[in-house]
């Protein structure tokens, strides 16, 4: 899927946004009379990087490219574990194009999914520029500007992975024109993301916990954050020893665990838990009050009538993916949904046909308790996980077993277990880097099913034209 368009929109955009921003926060910037001027000037450079945290859940700014059913579509509905979901003639021509990889060129999924994370790209520019233009360089502003350089970071991995090369543009956009670039080459890509990752893992702190160790900012980026995505980005480039060395490091730092529960994770009380590193916030009052909700629960809610209401039902479980899990796995209860079933909170899901898929992602079905307390059916409060500590686990065991040696198979088979126990399977061992190549394989597909992950893993694997050949997948439909 190729894409030479919409970067003069996607930066008028931007500049409205920052527009917004700067309105919302012009009271929470606002400084004491004795203030010096760095700190009206680092206040304000601040709130333009809390505004990057909102622009990428506001489905206005930037949330739709990044948490809704553009993302949805170009991130799962093009795996073997996933597809387009609710009726069959709701969004029908999302299903040709992304279930059988019959691509066009303007349709409007792959075009908000682009503008939308050149508006982050373009906003976290702007909050570097700023920086750049007051000379701000304390401790304080050090964190805002890695905090910007990972959304760019961010932003630009997933158009690499999703388009291959994509315009370059690192700098502030004053005249749209400016954005007029070519595309750069996917080397050139991936150093701007190295560059800005090596700089947000040195300058983001371990963690935000004041001193009785209380989280006083959950869900800000941390240097585990930064590292974490390095370590993803290294993968796909086969960067096995760095991406081995990032990996222990998150695990070293001791700042992660795994959540005992796997179903927890994906409650309420599971949010910003011990397993978290990086999730886009989203919340909902009681009674509909401070809304800061975005699309990406409501997206892939159960599509039924009445109470069964819960969302447009994108994004359900094929049936490979449900017969994929082996007997007394934990996490398919947890990750699964059946229709004309208990939905594990005493209600039982109308049966299919009456809703139109027999199968629904569990892992963002609302909480009874959340939706009396908000008055609201679907879970638009729910936060978008979007890194994990199992992923880093499995990450770690990937490329401790592509780098080898007998320490490095033993580690690999270690964290492997870790995620399979918590799942409540029992160990495997280690016969050969190709064995324990594909259980790697296997673990992530059950572990992170419906996350995001599974496209992009079966085409850096070399294995989308085996599993997706059917669908009609060629080695052209990477991109």
């Amino acid at each position: 899927m190729k894409m030479n368009k919409k970067l003069l929109w996607s930066l008028c955009l931007a500049a409205l946004s920052i527009t917004i921003f700067t309105g919302c926060q012009k009271f929470l910037d606002r400084k004491p009379l004795t203030a010096t001027l760095d700190d009206l000037n680092q206040g304000g450079l601040e709130g333009q990087i809390f505004g990057l945290y909102g622009a990428i859940r506001n489905t206005a700014v930037a949330g739709d490219g990044f948490g809704s059913i553009a993302s949805l579509a170009l991130h799962n509905f093009r795996s073997d574990d996933s597809e387009k979901g609710s009726s069959a003639s709701d969004g029908a021509d999302w299903g040709v194009i992304y279930d059988e990889f019959k691509y066009v060129k303007d349709h409007w999924s792959s075009m908000i999914y682009w503008d939308q994370h050149y508006v982050l790209i373009s906003l976290a520019n702007t909050a570097l520029q700023t920086a750049d233009s007051l000379n701000l360089s304390g401790p304080a502003d050090m964190v805002n500007r890695a905090e910007a350089r990972f959304f760019r970071a961010l932003a630009y991995f997933d158009l690499v992975r999703t388009y291959g090369q994509v315009p370059k543009i690192d700098f502030r956009i004053y005249n749209p024109q400016d954005a007029n670039k070519p595309k750069a080459p996917v080397a050139e890509i991936y150093a701007l993301i190295d560059s800005d990752l090596d700089f947000a893992m040195q300058h983001l702190p371990l963690n935000w916990n004041n001193a009785a160790g209380q989280n006083r900012f959950p869900g800000r980026l941390t240097s585990g954050t930064a590292k974490s995505l390095a370590a993803k980005t290294k993968l796909y480039r086969q960067d096995w020893a760095t991406a081995l060395a990032l990996t222990q490091q998150v695990i070293a730092s001791n700042q992660y665990t795994l959540e005992p529960d796997f179903a927890k994770i994906w409650t309420n009380a599971g949010e910003n838990g011990v397993e978290s590193i990086f999730e886009i916030q989203a919340h909902m009052g009681a009674n509909r009050t401070d809304d800061y909700t975005n699309n990406f629960a409501r997206a892939q809610g159960v599509r039924g009538a009445g109470d069964w209401d819960l969302g447009w039902g994108w994004n359900t479980p094929t049936q490979a993916l449900v017969d994929a899990f082996p007997a007394g796995d934990k996490r398919k209860d947890a990750t699964i949904l059946y229709s004309g079933q208990n939905d594990g909170y005493g209600r039982v899901l109308p049966a299919y046909p009456t809703i139109p898929r027999r199968y629904w992602n569990k892992k963002v079905h609302p909480e009874p308790s959340m939706q009396t307390y908000t008055g609201e059916r679907q879970a638009a409060w729910v936060n978008q996980r979007v890194l994990r500590y199992a992923d880093v686990l499995l990450m770690a065991a990937e490329a401790a077993n592509e780098v080898g040696g007998a320490a490095n198979e033993t580690l690999a088979v270690d964290l492997v277990n870790q995620v399979r126990n918590r799942a409540g399977l029992a160990d495997i061992s280690f016969a050969n880097k190709a064995q324990m190549r594909t259980a790697i394989q296997n673990e992530r597909r059950l572990e992170l099913a419906l996350e995001g992950e599974r496209f992009f893993d079966l085409v850096r694997w070399g294995l989308a034209e085996t599993v997706l050949g059917p669908q009609g997948y060629t080695n052209k439909n990477r991109y």
